[in-house]
């Protein structure tokens, strides 16, 4: 739940090995790292043909760490449609009341087969979400939506004001926004920071990692109300040749007052996410 795409829009510990090149004969160790570490290089981002497989799961608590409940969300994600479009399959969800046991098959979410939009800021208003169902399922499905957006914000969005090791504060991303008329949103500060080069798929990449701290969040729907605050982390790899993301993670962390609607006392809930994409093709 971010903020909106570019001007408004607001889910890697990865562990890759970093490039360490070999510095060869007659070349100096300050050249490798002017080569490689002195700028992020200037490339176009390629809009070809790319898919991923996301995958989110929420454990959730109480506050005193007892497992409540767990959910697992994922769906196969496409870009590089034409008209510059993206579109989600396979997309399923599946709740497990044991935190040992595997999580089931799931249910398929047939609202998303071949749900089709190109990523802007439309994806927070309501109307873009007509086809979906009025459960509170869906704001899981909503995420899958949102948390690839903010990923290729962090990805592409400020690639090109990107120092390393430089924190760098996203200015748009701060303050309160609407989600899609399900609730609000308000984050405190973004901040992003190219950390260094990696390899992943074939490919040199940037490492960028990104944190959001003390952020509030309230949801307002019809059988449930929740208000709380919440923070996020985590890292995308980036392609310096094509600029497509090669992996992303993120990690989450919730804490909420719950109110469903027939239930005389309120409860509260933490909830940890994790969030993997990967590509796969």
């Amino acid at each position: 739940m971010k903020k909106k795409l570019n001007s408004g829009f607001a889910g890697l510990l990865v562990s890759l090995l970093i490039i360490v090149p070999s510095v060869s004969k007659g070349q100096s160790e300050k050249a490798v790292v002017k080569k490689y570490l002195g700028a992020l290089p200037k490339v176009e981002r390629s809009k070809t043909l790319q898919k991923y497989r996301m995958t989110a799961v929420y454990i959730n608590r109480d506050l005193y760490g007892n497992f409540t409940g767990k959910t697992k969300v994922s769906g196969d994600y496409t870009s590089g449609l034409p008209g510059d479009s993206s579109m989600w399959n396979n997309v399923y969800i599946s709740a497990s009341n044991n935190f040992s046991d595997p999580f089931p098959a799931g249910t398929k979410q047939d609202y998303m087969e071949n749900f089709r939009y190109i990523p802007s800021d439309k994806m927070m208003e309501e109307k873009s979400f007509k086809s979906f169902p009025k459960s509170v399922e869906n704001i899981f499905a909503r995420n899958l939506i949102w948390d690839m957006m903010s990923a290729d914000i962090f990805a592409w969005n400020y690639y090109d004001s990107l120092e390393l090791n430089v924190p760098y504060i996203i200015p748009e991303m701060k303050g309160e926004f609407n989600m899609a008329d399900i609730g609000n949103y308000s984050h405190n500060k973004v901040v992003i920071c190219w950390k260094g080069i990696s390899e992943l798929n074939g490919q040199l990449c940037a490492l960028i990692e990104f944190n959001a701290i003390d952020n509030k969040l309230e949801l307002s729907m019809d059988m449930i109300k929740t208000k709380g605050t919440e923070q996020y982390w985590g890292s995308v790899l980036v392609s310096t040749k094509t600029m497509n993301i090669e992996h992303a993670d993120m990690y989450s962390g919730t804490i909420q007052e719950v109110e469903v609607k027939g239930m005389k006392d309120k409860i509260l809930v933490k909830t940890i996410r994790e969030l993997e994409i990967r590509k796969i093709q």
